[in-house]
């Protein structure tokens, strides 16, 4: 994930440094241990992979779906003799990727939700408002493109992504600009975006974040489909653990981490509620994961100062016991009902 370097902005799209958030934290949920079998399902730098590695003689399968990434990571694989296996892949599909590994009993999964410090950093991938660049945001190199959704979508669509995955409060405004912008010509640019978004949001003076940082977090979770592509990850990890395997994610959005907190309670056997929007549900499957704490752990004020980015970082692990997996059931979970969305995959059954 992103670590932060003090900008006009703060932390959110600007420079960076890859620091791996919370990595005492997230080693000590996984517990790796001699002849473990572990997945690292967002490897990006290979903060954690290294860190697993490290802590005793495993082996450790990581995956991460921007090809840049994996390929960064041949040098690790190569301090790591046959123990680092790196491939390129959706962590969605986590059960085919271990399949294919010729691995079986995983005995821990972790997952590091969100944009990674070198996908900010590269201005050709269109993530950051701070760096001009194409409007991609794909984390992959396959799938419509951010540019795709501001000139493709009718207003009111883009207006839901903007406040539902953005939390953006001018909504409609934003999505007006938009799309009176790309009646005069295409939006193709990420400072072309940033530009629009600006001067529809009209920033007050000291606002503490750049006012395109919402509109551009709700395209890249949109264009990506991070939120179904996590529900389906958790399932995948629950598909491959063992019995006693542990499950670790690190989310930095609201809406993920509500995603893992009731992916846990359900798989608990509690059966909270986590918006008031939803009904209450009970379920009568087994108890498929038992919480390793409770709640949430969150940074350390020490990481905070040396990394702002960790601030809204939220743990949350648990272990697997020995029921039966079970099917994935998005609904379960609370996703949100977005317009048209690019996320549509049965990978689970």
């Amino acid at each position: 994930m992103m670590a932060g370097r003090g900008t006009k902005w703060g932390v959110a799209g600007g420079p960076a440094r890859h620091v791996p958030v919370m990595l005492s934290e997230v080693v000590a949920a996984i517990a790796p241990k001699n002849g473990g079998i572990y997945v690292d399902a967002t490897f990006g730098a290979g903060g954690y992979t290294r860190a697993f590695l490290d802590a005793a003689t495993c082996t450790v399968l990581a995956l991460d779906r921007d090809p840049q990434a994996t390929r960064a990571g041949a040098a690790l694989a190569q301090a790591y003799p046959g123990r680092l296996i790196l491939r390129e892949g959706c962590y969605s599909e986590l059960g085919a990727h271990v399949a294919a590994a010729g691995l079986a009993g995983v005995d821990g999964v972790a997952f590091d939700i969100g944009v990674s410090s070198m996908q900010l950093e590269s201005a050709e991938r269109g993530f950051s408002f701070l760096k001009d660049g194409p409007l991609d945001m794909r984390m992959g190199t396959t799938g419509p493109t951010a540019a795709d959704v501001v000139n493709g979508l009718p207003a009111a669509d883009l207006a839901r992504i903007f406040r539902v995955l953005g939390e953006e409060k001018r909504a409609k405004v934003v999505a007006r600009a938009i799309v009176e912008e790309r009646e005069i010509r295409p939006i193709t640019r990420t400072a072309d975006l940033a530009r629009i978004v600006s001067r529809a949001v009209a920033g007050r003076a000291g606002q503490r974040i750049h006012p395109a940082t919402r509109t551009f977090q709700a395209l890249r979770i949109y264009v990506n489909g991070e939120l179904e592509e996590l529900a389906f990850g958790l399932y995948a990890a629950e598909a491959v653990l063992g019995e006693g395997g542990r499950l670790a994610v690190v989310a930095f959005h609201s809406l993920e981490d509500r995603i893992v907190k009731r992916f846990i309670a359900l798989a608990s056997g509690r059966g909270e509620t986590v918006s008031r929007h939803l009904p209450e549900k009970t379920t009568a499957t087994a108890v498929t994961f038992k919480a390793l704490f409770r709640g949430a752990k969150t940074p350390t004020p020490d990481e905070i100062a040396a990394n702002p980015r960790a601030r809204s970082a939220r743990l949350r692990a648990a272990i697997r016991t020995a029921a039966p997996a079970r099917p994935a059931a998005l609904d379960a979970l609370g996703l949100p009902a977005l317009p048209l969305p690019q996320f549509e995959r049965g990978l689970l059954q």
